[in-house]
């Protein structure tokens, strides 16, 4: 069984170093024209699955547009991620679970179970009830050659206030703290470790990510206001780790299957070109 830090290295080495999100806000169902209700979001992710499963490295569904139309979304985003994992792609399913005991283990085999069709490749956790909170989950993902991409440093400007603060004692920041747990957990795997973190393309500088030796997945790179050469600065000392990732800038282009591509295709090619590899 490969790991998800193999798997990830392979999908970057054959696709590129990007990470394309599949948000299907009301408002883009209804600038693609479509059906607000699970007709439309069913069409949303289909398109976007035709367009990018095949040429993309991951695919991050957005778990909660799914689950707001109810029973038939979630069974929506369990099509989407067989599809998207059929045509070739990496799925991180982007939930952002955090919780404690039996509650954690159960989003556990939820998202990253053996037999569960909501399990991709990897998950968003929190880490914010405490990085031990979420063992059940690192557990289970290590059985199943799964990954974990924890939050430490986000892109929201609500974050700063809990992330960058220093517990008393301590000499580095909670988001540091995180950064350096997932580290242990890394420590020693090759090509890189199944724990990851998020940390924003507009947020990361002054963090040390050096000894992460997991894959760093960085939102904010185009509507957020990241553009290549701003990657290649914050991140550029661990350029080998980074999953840079967009949403809105691909999106918007739809809803054909060729524009959806071509945007795809271009900032990669913009990413290829800015960082080394």
């Amino acid at each position: 069984m490969s790991t998800f830090g193999q798997r990830l290295t392979t999908a970057i080495a054959e696709r590129g170093r990007l990470c394309v999100g599949i948000d299907p806000h009301p408002a883009l169902l209804a600038a693609w024209g479509l059906d607000p209700g699970v007709a439309g979001l069913a069409q949303f992710a289909q398109t976007c699955v035709d367009a990018l499963a095949g040429e993309i490295a991951v695919l991050k569904p957005q778990a909660a547009f799914f689950e707001a139309h109810g029973s038939a979304g979630i069974r929506v985003l369990e099509e989407t991620i067989a599809a998207a994992r059929a045509a070739g792609a990496l799925v991180l399913l982007d939930v952002k679970r955090g919780d404690i005991g039996s509650t954690m283990a159960a989003y556990a085999q939820a998202y990253l179970g053996p037999q569960s069709l909501l399990a991709g490749d990897a998950v968003t956790l929190s880490p914010y009830l405490g990085f031990g909170s979420l063992e059940p989950a690192l557990e289970l993902a290590q059985t199943t050659g799964r990954g974990v991409f924890v939050l430490a440093r986000t892109s929201n400007p609500e974050g700063a206030r809990v992330q960058q603060a220093q517990p008393p004692g301590m000499d580095r920041s909670l988001a540091q703290l995180m950064i350096d747990d997932a580290a242990t957990r890394n420590a020693g795997a090759r090509p890189m470790g199944d724990v990851g973190v998020v940390v924003g393309a507009t947020t990361g500088e002054g963090l040390a990510l050096g000894a992460l030796n997991g894959p760093i997945l960085a939102p904010g790179l185009g509507a957020q206001g990241a553009t290549p050469d701003d990657l290649r600065r914050v991140f550029g000392d661990v350029p080998n780790l980074l999953l840079p990732s967009t949403s809105r800038d691909v999106l918007r282009e739809g809803p054909t299957v060729p524009a959806l591509r071509d945007a795809a295709a271009r900032i990669r090619d913009a990413l290829a070109a800015a960082l080394p590899s």
